[in-house]
């Protein structure tokens, strides 16, 4: 057995939030979406121009922790609360 195999061995049986908690608790990952992840939180009763730009920033275990409409907005919010953005696409 060698290391990678070790390593890949060590992660299986990891739950999600284990694995967030793996290495970089608080990194959280700040990308792009739609409107429609938007709408999923606050209904479809809000007007919500089908070109709009949002950012979301999630948690190592893929939870979203917020949705704002400008990226530097999202990476600052999670740097005031000690938290650090990494931009994915």
């Amino acid at each position: 057995m060698n290391n990678e195999t070790q390593f890949v061995d060590l992660l299986a049986p990891m739950s999600s939030k284990d694995f967030a908690a793996f290495g970089a608790p608080k990194t959280v990952y700040v990308r792009e979406v739609g409107p429609d992840a938007v709408r999923d939180v606050v209904g479809d009763e809000t007007d919500i121009p089908t070109d709009a730009r949002f950012f979301a920033v999630h948690a190592a275990d893929g939870t979203r922790m917020a949705i704002v409409d400008d990226r530097d907005a999202a990476f600052a919010g999670a740097r005031q609360y000690d938290l650090e953005p990494v931009s994915v696409h």
